[in-house]
């Protein structure tokens, strides 16, 4: 079934950076067409409420697992080739360690979610879904290795792989069981697959003749990348627990719809920016990071832009058409959500210019103003209704992200990195 699923091979002749967007862009082309379906079938199936528990359960989720993201990854691939061998021995049993600790932490969560606030449904949820860690550690290794080689085509098909799983199998359960439970399942049935994909991307296997690297390897990436992904992280998902707070599950359900439909495409796109730029930039010599970042940037922002113009100023079109007349009214936020994409491409590309440079600590001060902005003006426009809540969430993002991407683009024509 998945042997199928290919990404475009581009010439040699291009650069490493415009080679992985078109695989991670190819492979998101694979997934969007299934995924779209599974949208359809969703918002013609589901009702707001249930949506909006889904939404709950599933922000808590992603909440939650980002405390798996240490730097033990980004660790391996700002390796040297002689440490390579002893980082990738540690990385195995860090991995380990840490996805079986937020395995616990999940199902703390799950029963604050049942013994604080009533909310059984998403407790049993979350302790489902805590599985998935069982999975990861397995299989990160490898991933890694193969982005520290630059070989985002094998990385890319994991995701596509494990996305049009995902999709496939939501679109199955809601049609045989229309609840909640139809779009949180999927994300722990596609678990066993994404790890046999993972685990294809590198034939590395653990070096026993090789002593495993000290844990104080990992320090200077783990604090400040733990730091920067839980922000993010608080900045993706947060908005819903605030939303779902502050206007309740119907209102949650609207804007967890809009933000799928508003930011679904281009997100991928944005993450997919961070994950092949960050390799790209550490394999730079640091004279050139400043003009492979003006480079990356202009032609990210070359593809992205008309697409976010066409999301927002056609959605009064498409929404009702291809979702149905139930959600003409997530119209306005779904146009408005499509635009925060422009300062989440910024944040992202800074990000993997701050690793690459190992400032992490800056990418950490940037994503905390973002963050404490972005949740800030979407907390105060929910006082008012859903619209001026996704209007103070973008411009939270603008206000920062915008200003600290053109200050490095500026800075880049005049000073080297090494002095930045």
């Amino acid at each position: 079934m998945f042997n199928s699923i290919r990404t475009w091979r581009t010439p040699d002749r291009l650069p490493a950076f415009v080679r992985g967007m078109f695989a991670y862009g190819s492979a998101e082309a694979a997934t969007r067409s299934v995924r779209l379906g599974a949208i359809l079938v969703i918002a013609r199936q589901i009702s707001p409420e249930l949506l909006g528990t889904a939404a709950l359960a599933l922000s808590l989720f992603e909440l939650v697992r980002v405390l798996a993201n240490v730097g033990i990854g980004q660790r391996i691939i700002v390796a040297t080739e002689t440490e390579l061998s002893a980082i990738c021995n540690a990385a195995l049993r860090l991995f380990w360690i840490v996805c079986a600790g937020v395995m616990v932490i999940q199902l703390a969560v799950a029963a604050i979610a049942l013994i604080v606030f009533s909310q059984m449904e998403v407790a049993a949820m979350l302790a489902a879904l805590s599985a998935v860690f069982l999975f990861m550690p397995a299989g990160l290794v490898q991933i890694f290795l193969a982005m520290r080689e630059q070989r985002l085509a094998a990385t890319a098909r994991v995701a596509a792989v494990q996305n049009i799983t995902d999709a496939a199998l939501t679109v199955a359960l809601v049609l045989i069981w229309p609840s909640a439970w139809a779009i949180v399942l999927p994300k722990l049935l596609s678990a066993p697959i994404w790890l046999i994909e993972a685990r294809k991307t590198h034939a590395w296997k653990a070096d026993d003749t090789v002593p495993r690297a000290s844990i104080f390897e990992f320090a200077n990436f783990g604090p400040a990348i733990l730091g920067s992904e839980l922000l993010a992280a608080a900045r993706l998902h947060g908005d819903k627990l605030l939303i779902g707070a502050i206007l309740g599950t119907e209102a949650l359900g609207l804007y967890y719809f809009a933000f799928n439909a508003g930011l679904g495409i281009t997100q991928s796109f944005v993450a997919a920016c961070n994950l092949v730029l960050f390799p790209h930039f550490a394999k730079s010599h640091l004279d050139h990071i400043g003009k492979e970042f003006r480079q990356s940037f202009g032609l990210g922002l070359a593809v992205l832009l008309p697409v976010v113009l066409a999301q927002a100023l056609l959605a009064p079109l498409y929404v009702p058409i291809i979702f149905g007349e139930g959600w003409t009214q997530a119209v306005p936020y779904v146009a408005l959500l499509a635009a925060a994409a422009l300062p989440l491409y910024a944040g992202a590309i800074l990000g993997a210019r701050h690793r690459a440079l190992n400032e992490p600590f800056a990418e950490t001060r940037l994503m905390a103003a973002a963050t404490l902005a972005a949740l800030t003006g979407l907390a105060a426009g929910a006082q008012y209704d859903l619209t001026a809540a996704c209007i103070g969430f973008g411009s939270g993002l603008a206000i920062i992200l915008v200003p600290a991407a053109g200050v490095q683009l500026l800075s880049s024509f005049r000073i080297s990195p090494t002095t930045a």
